[in-house]
């Protein structure tokens, strides 16, 4: 055994702070049990500090791999979970992730995975909490009672762990990091010894822990209305506002009676059917639809209404199919709305329509001028706000058989049925919203696996559409698979057997990138056609990428009128958007949120903030750097309420992201935030800001 391993071995008997190194840099050589998947490492000094400098290369996950000695395990159950603190020297923040295996880890099963995004120049904490079978018993929910946030993951076996690694998802371009440190930490204690049951009341809210707001007695409804209401009165609308939301006091352009794009100044705007200018503050997902499992709970909650009781028919429902975290009742089962039950206790028989009704004047109040993807039909439909609609393109369709992401499989534009669904997905809502000015455009689809077009298109089965194509497409370049062997650095015996190899040559990248072009350009294409044939004026908003090769970003930007991204950050870099990175389209982020773990929820959601005092301020800072950046039209806010701390059905989802909480009750350190911030939103965009610096690509 390695001094570096009896060192580690002492450290994990002795733990007296309830925190035990994994990893220590004190020598001048790296630990001898990792191994370095497309990655180089070293011992740096750094700041006083000695340091393990990992740099990455621009290919598929590259990683440095952990595994114990001698073919033995690690047993962790005395602990809670496993934390990396690095440093990033880069001008960008950089997105890492870590994986914690069982035997058989593949990144899908028998493995826990956490992630984190390292702002530029900063120091951070990579994270994950474990997953373990004595949390299943709190099943459906991505944040735990007592323990907040976990690893994404079935529940592992800590008696066994074999591996873990820190990595990078996909990165298009090399990068550096500084690992200071990688350590067990917290205690391995037994969930069901820490809660007790019910742990949820009859208003949805987690029973064991008190917070500023929490509603104890069905009479503070009334009153909580009351109040909202001279609050609203005493700010109905900011000032300097047309009746779309644009800038009242800013430059007349010309009318043209639609929403459309315009670069002012050498910054993009969107400009109203009466020709002001207008930057798009939106909110997601503003509906009642939200609703968790009952099924297989049973003691969870301390009171459900009676379900024959025809007046809450709407707050039960039926639901199949869910994503993940729900296998134990085999992905489907009986759900409740904790929401719609509370709307009922405040507004009485005719909730919905009450409801509805507040939406707007609240919107206008807290200084938002959209109402934003998968917001409720009959709000849209009613709506004397401006708008985004959305469409998911769905039927029968193959799609690429080894391109498969987190949502799913990406869809083969190359199968003759594809032109078809798309047109029967879009005509619908195009058709219904194409004569409605307030309408601005349509996102479609979102979050789609593109970065498994490239190395997915070849791994699946010969009579695989695209597959086809690609293989037409390099025979016509090459004339025959010896060239094309030489070129690609590959052996492959016939072009059946053709793979991406997992270091491509220049040539094979070249190719590769080429090809994500055609495929992602001939998406692009049949989307838009469909929307322009239906609603001519208005705008092709794109698919709302969340990760993307670049190829088919400029894809993206060379069909549709306006390029978005779902960017959960802390701030937006202009540099990373504008400059030599511009992509002569104006751009929109469809989602980003903050969240806390001080109202009762279990999970912070993707960006964790320490409080609502925190969260505020960093809606502030977020808006702020968009508003500044050229590139940008706008930003939507994911989304209008918490979801259920028992978790949404869907996925598992129980994130404290919402501007309400399950009673209908505002947070009002983000309402003060989104006014202060609205207020001088259009003189903030239209000031002098100083040019990004250059950058050599994008690389997000």
């Amino acid at each position: 055994m390695t001094a570096f391993w009896s060192v580690m071995f002492a450290a994990l008997v002795a733990a007296p702070d309830g925190v035990v190194d994994l990893a220590r840099f004190a020598g001048d050589s790296v630990p001898s049990n990792m191994k370095l998947n497309n990655t180089s490492a070293r011992i740096v000094k750094r700041d006083g500090a000695r340091m393990m400098q990992v740099d990455f290369e621009a290919v598929d996950w590259p990683n440095v791999f952990f595994t114990p000695p001698n073919g033995q395990v690690w047993d962790w159950r005395d602990f809670a979970g496993i934390e990396v603190e690095l440093y990033n020297p880069a001008k960008n923040s950089v997105d890492v992730c870590i994986r914690v295996d069982n035997e058989g880890g593949d990144g899908l099963t028998n493995c826990n995975t956490g992630s984190a995004s390292i702002a530029a120049k900063s120091s951070g904490t990579l994270r994950v909490r474990f997953s373990t079978h004595d949390s299943q018993r709190f099943w459906g929910m991505r944040g735990l009672p007592v323990r907040g946030p976990t690893g994404q993951g079935p529940a592992l076996d800590l008696s066994r762990i074999v591996a873990y690694q820190i990595f990078l998802p996909q990165p298009q371009s090399p990068c550096t990091l500084f690992i200071k440190s990688i350590r067990l930490f917290g205690k391995g204690a037994s969930l069901a010894n820490l809660v007790t049951f019910p742990f949820i009341d009859r208003f949805g809210q987690y029973v064991h822990a008190t917070w500023p707001g929490k509603l104890k007695d069905e009479a503070e409804f009334a009153k909580r209305a009351a109040k909202e209401r001279k609050d609203l009165a005493k700010a109905p609308r900011l000032p300097g506002r047309d009746r779309f939301g644009g800038w009242a006091d800013g430059p007349q352009l010309d009318a043209t009676g639609w929403f459309r794009a315009e670069k002012v100044d050498g910054k993009w705007w969107l400009v109203t059917p009466e020709g002001r200018l207008f930057f798009s503050v939106g909110m997601d997902c503003v509906g009642t639809w939200e609703q968790t499992f009952i099924t297989g709970r049973n003691g969870w909650f301390a009171e459900l209404p009676n379900p024959d009781d025809p007046r809450f028919k709407a707050m039960y429902g039926e639901v199949s199919g869910a994503h993940s975290m729900a296998d134990i009742i085999g992905g489907g089962g009986r759900t409740f709305n904790f929401y719609r039950m509370n709307l009922f206790r405040k507004y009485g028989d005719e909730w919905a329509e009450h409801w509805r009704a507040s939406v707007y004047p609240r919107l206008q109040s807290w200084g938002f001028n959209t109402i934003a993807n998968w917001s409720q039909g009959d709000v849209l439909d009613h709506s004397p706000m401006p708008f985004t609609a959305s469409i998911g393109i769905g039927g029968e369709c193959r799609s690429i058989e080894g391109a498969r992401g987190y949502w799913g499989r990406m869809r083969d534009v190359y199968d003759p049925a594809f032109e078809q669904i798309a047109e029967q997905s879009i005509a619908p809502v195009a058709g219904h919203f194409g004569s409605n000015p307030l309408c601005i455009g349509y996102f479609v689809d979102n979050e789609m696996p593109w970065e498994t077009i490239r190395n997915g298109t070849l791994l699946s089965p010969p009579d695989q559409p695209c597959r086809q194509e690609l293989v037409r497409q390099l025979q016509e370049k090459y004339g025959d698979l010896a060239r094309l062997n030489e070129a690609w650095g590959t052996d492959a015996k016939d072009w059946e057997s053709l793979r991406a190899p997992d270091k491509a040559t220049q040539a094979c990248r070249a190719d590769l990138d080429a090809w994500v072009y055609r495929f992602a350009r001939r998406y692009f294409e049949v989307v838009s056609a469909s929307i322009k044939r239906h609603a001519p004026n208005q705008l092709y908003l794109g698919c709302r990428f969340a990760t993307a090769p670049d190829a088919a970003v400029k894809a993206c930007a060379d069909v549709a009128d306006v390029v978005s991204y779902n960017l959960y950050k802390r701030t937006i870099p202009c540099e990373r958007w504008c400059g030599e990175n511009d992509l002569g389209k104006p751009m929109i982020i469809g989602e980003f949120h903050f969240g806390a773990l001080d109202r009762g929820l279990f999970h912070t959601g993707l960006v964790a903030t320490e409080n609502q005092k925190d969260r505020a301020a960093h809606y502030i800072r977020y808006v702020e750097s968009v508003a500044q950046c050229p590139a940008f039209v706008g930003c939507h806010w994911f989304q209008y309420v918490d979801e259920p701390v028992t978790g949404r059905w869907f996925d598992g989802e129980n994130y404290n992201i919402g501007f309400l909480d399950v009673t209908d009750t505002p947070y009002p350190e983000m309402v003060a935030a989104a006014q202060k911030i609205h207020t001088r939103l259009y003189e903030l965009r239209a000031s002098k800001t100083p040019l990004p610096r250059k950058t050599a690509q994008r690389g997000r």
